[in-house]
């Protein structure tokens, strides 16, 4: 009897686990196919919601830099200059600070401290968006254009390239102050992961290169960097899609002119400021497509962005 009920368990079991196996990968597969029917109903509404748009104005609304809702001309070379410009910007003044800051923490601060100033970059990327956007507008504009950009037009020479980097209205609001404000808030997030990923070289591989008479500055150059080189890759990428899709912080504080920027003084705008500000107001048909069609492009270049990281780990992988 003892046997038999041992034998019957024995079957049981591995039923439960196939069945309970099979429930996991039928609710897995459920979810990836819901992320994805969700990614392409966004795709097909942007599509829909822009081409009249798109049909209207051509290749033209690429190239052309006109947004005036009066006579319903628009164009959106304006905002994407704008939006790749304040990112690249962004990135080039916050990723050295990020990786001098996931340096810091890691090889010289002592460990009590370094865990408090870990814990201080942390909070700064929970920090709403808005407030970012209000302390550029009411701290930063004002401060940058007395002190900065005031100075540098006065000392400029006629004709010269200060002239042309400096024109614009100085109140502070423009491109520059921009990718300053979206610099701040996309380093916490570079420098965290940067910290983590510093965090995971194997202890034994930095003694030994400081074994052999390395100074600090070779250990993370060859050694520390090189060990997270592919993973660093995603860093930056996380980096660069938090600056392209901002918009509060941009918004308040880019100058919000649809005019191809002639300097970096000079105001400017985004694709994601531009629907910000417009969207709520929009009323004519192809006015609203317009918007959508703003939003379409960001989606692609989003898309482009990570297609270009993929390929990066792809080729690092191999």
């Amino acid at each position: 009897m003892a046997q038999s009920l041992t034998a019957m368990a024995d079957t049981i079991a591995p039923r439960r686990v196939v069945r309970g196996d099979a429930l996991f990968h039928g609710l897995c597969f459920s979810a990836a196919v819901l992320l994805m029917a969700t990614l392409a109903g966004l795709l097909v509404a942007l599509v829909i919601g822009g081409w009249p748009a798109l049909a209207h104005f051509g290749p033209g609304f690429f190239t052309s830099s006109v947004w005036n809702p009066v006579t319903d001309e628009y164009g959106a070379a304006g905002p994407i200059v704008g939006t790749l410009v304040t990112a690249l910007l962004a990135m080039l003044v916050a990723l050295p600070l990020a990786v001098g800051i996931a340096v810091f923490l890691v090889e010289f601060c002592p460990a009590a401290l370094a865990h408090w100033v870990g814990i201080a970059v942390e909070l700064l990327a929970g920090i709403p968006s808005i407030v970012y956007g209000m302390w550029g507008l009411f701290v930063l504009a004002p401060w940058f254009a007395e002190h900065v950009q005031m100075p540098l037009m006065l000392a400029a020479t006629p004709g010269g390239w200060i002239e042309w980097l400096t024109q614009g209205v100085p109140n502070g609001t423009n491109i520059f102050t921009a990718s300053l404000v979206l610099a701040i808030m996309v380093l916490p997030f570079i420098a965290t992961v940067f910290r983590e990923l510093l965090l995971s070289v194997p202890g034994h591989v930095r003694e030994a290169a400081y074994g052999m008479g390395c100074t600090s500055f070779e250990v993370v150059r060859a050694i520390m960097l090189p060990y997270v080189r592919r993973s660093a890759i995603g860093a930056v990428m996380l980096g660069l899609g938090r600056a392209l899709g901002e918009t509060m912080a941009v918004t308040f504080i880019i100058g919000n002119s649809h005019a191809f920027p002639k300097g970096l003084f000079d105001s400017g705008s985004t694709i994601a400021s531009t629907i910000a500000n417009e969207f709520a107001e929009a009323n004519g048909t192809l006015h609203i497509s317009a918007l959508v069609a703003l939003g379409l492009v960001l989606f692609v270049i989003t898309f482009s962005v990570l297609a270009v990281a993929r390929m990066l780990l792809a080729r690092e992988k191999f």
